[in-house]
């Protein structure tokens, strides 16, 4: 497995944004590394909840009777990982792009 300095590693790492923003769509290449990027920043949002998730569950377990007082922002940051945490995909956002005003 490579490590997060590798070479490797560093060759597999998007370089573009995750976005649609200025992507030709004629270019194979550019349009794949967009769609990668977008899928790769959406599972990070999903392991992100995953890791609050496991927080909250061990605060639950910790704090007993008191969860409801003690672990109320890891709660709240959970509920909202939740909403932002969904792997939906890029299809999406690739039939609708709409380009930002004053770009071109």
């Amino acid at each position: 497995m490579p490590t997060p300095e590798s070479p490797m590693f560093l060759s597999r790492k998007p370089t573009v944004p995750p976005t649609f923003d200025g992507v030709d769509y004629e270019d194979t290449a550019r349009l794949k590394a967009a769609q990668d990027a977008i899928i790769r920043e959406q599972w990070v949002k999903n392991m992100m909840a995953r890791l609050v998730r496991e927080e909250l569950s061990k605060c639950y377990y910790r704090e007993g009777v008191n969860h409801l007082e003690k672990c109320g922002a890891l709660r709240e940051r959970y509920f909202k990982a939740l909403k932002e945490g969904k792997v939906h995909g890029y299809l999406f956002e690739q039939q609708n792009y709409i380009p930002k005003e004053g770009g071109s």
